[in-house]
């Protein structure tokens, strides 16, 4: 059973035979319109639909979105996808890779592909820590936000490796209706599951 969580309510949940599958159905129940969805690995469809729900909705004038600054992390990287493009090297005669895969073995691309649907032009970094690091997200955002390098920080950990598939995303500006302090963040990931 996969679950949607929008502001603390099941906003979407199906009972899908894979996490891919689960994807899938998410995205054609918002009435997305981008082909090169069904392209991407599973860590970016994830974090192009996390993103999606959030900027969608974002309360602010559209065009803030090409404002917000975009700062995702996880734990594995494109471990997932790197492995498939691994096994497509080592398949005896068939030794030519897939480039569909390689383009994939990058954690960035997901971000790329959310900065491009919402033409952003902003800062954006991907970072990898052993575990979720709410403090790192916390200062990372705060530090932007005060530099006025965005209006809006697009905050993610986005984890896809085997049987760990989950995200959490939020958005940060320098104003809001919500305290941005670690423990907050911490709270709001820890009531994820």
């Amino acid at each position: 059973m996969g679950k949607v969580i929008l502001n603390g309510s099941v906003y979407f949940e199906a009972d899908s035979e894979t996490f891919e599958d689960f994807l899938k159905a998410f995205y054609k129940q918002e009435n997305l319109k981008y082909p090169k969805f069904f392209k991407m690995d599973t860590l970016s469809k994830l974090a192009f639909l996390g993103s999606e729900m959030l900027l969608k909705n974002n309360a602010r004038a559209p065009e803030a979105n090409q404002h917000s600054a975009l700062l995702f992390s996880n734990r594995s990287s494109s471990l997932e996808t790197d492995r498939k493009h691994q096994k497509s090297i080592a398949e005896g005669a068939k030794r030519f890779p897939s480039p569909a895969l390689f383009v994939y073995t990058l954690p960035n691309i997901g971000m790329g592909e959310v900065a491009i649907r919402h033409k952003m032009q902003t800062e954006n970094a991907f970072f990898v820590f052993p575990e979720f690091n709410a403090v790192f997200l916390h200062e990372y955002s705060t530090a932007i936000l005060k530099n006025k390098k965005c209006k809006e920080v697009l905050c993610s950990w986005v984890e896809v490796d085997k049987d760990k598939r989950h995200g959490f995303f939020y958005l940060v500006a320098g104003d809001g209706d919500m305290l941005h302090s670690t423990n907050i963040i911490n709270e709001l990931y820890t009531q994820r599951t």
